[in-house]
């Protein structure tokens, strides 16, 4: 079924969505739409307005979302596997317990966005603004980071490990039990480095003239 251009606000959906899929939405207002549970396996969103639209428990799989977006949709326990995010507002949207399994995040602003407790590997985020986001205990082992802030962002016990980290940002970043064994971290600005922050980054790989700046930073010069 596709809609376009249609006021759904506040709308659920169900009854709407019974025929089989794949559904497509072309510039439809979502604002606090109940879609909860739903069957939207390779649905396509196109520059819909998703102020707080409700996917919780979603079947979202291989799901395509382009343009558009919004602040605090809810992806609770949504199924996400393949799913592609391009260019949509995602500010301090809600992913816990959903599962990423290979989603891709392109020029996204996630800001203040939650995904602790979400599931599955090889989710990976181009491009885009996850400043002061939550990404408690995620997993990124050898995921590529490219031109994406962490201003501040919670990475607490996430997994780094070979991580690659290009043109990137991490300053500020919360970093308890985080995991950078092999992590590339020359491509990144990771701020001031005080000595927490250092421990925080054992293991992990850095250019020399970050190593100089951090000794500098204690007084040492390097020659």
């Amino acid at each position: 079924m596709e809609f376009e251009s249609e006021d759904l606000s506040n709308a659920s959906l169900a009854e709407r969505l019974r025929d089989g899929g794949p559904h497509v939405f072309r510039e439809c207002d979502l604002t606090q739409a109940d879609l909860r549970g739903l069957s939207l396996f390779e649905a396509v969103f196109e520059a819909c307005v998703l102020d707080r639209a409700d996917f919780r428990r979603a079947d979202l799989d291989g799901a395509r979302f382009s343009g558009g977006g919004g602040s605090g949709p809810r992806f609770e326990d949504a199924e996400l596997v393949d799913a592609v995010f391009t260019d949509v507002d995602l500010t301090s949207a809600k992913f816990g317990n959903a599962l990423l399994t290979d989603a891709v995040f392109t020029g996204c602003r996630m800001i203040g966005a939650v995904l602790s407790g979400c599931r599955g590997t090889g989710y990976r985020f181009t491009g885009g603004n996850l400043s002061l986001a939550d990404l408690t205990g995620c997993t990124l082992r050898g995921e590529t980071i490219e031109d994406v802030r962490l201003d501040e962002a919670n990475l607490s016990g996430c997994d780094l490990t070979k991580a690659v980290f290009l043109r990137s940002r991490l300053i500020g970043a919360r970093l308890v039990e985080t995991r950078f064994e092999g992590a590339d971290l020359r491509g990144a600005d990771l701020g001031e480095v005080d000595d927490t922050r250092l421990r925080a980054l054992r293991g992990a790989v850095v250019s020399a003239e970050q190593a100089a700046r951090i000794l500098s930073e204690r007084g040492l010069t390097v020659l």
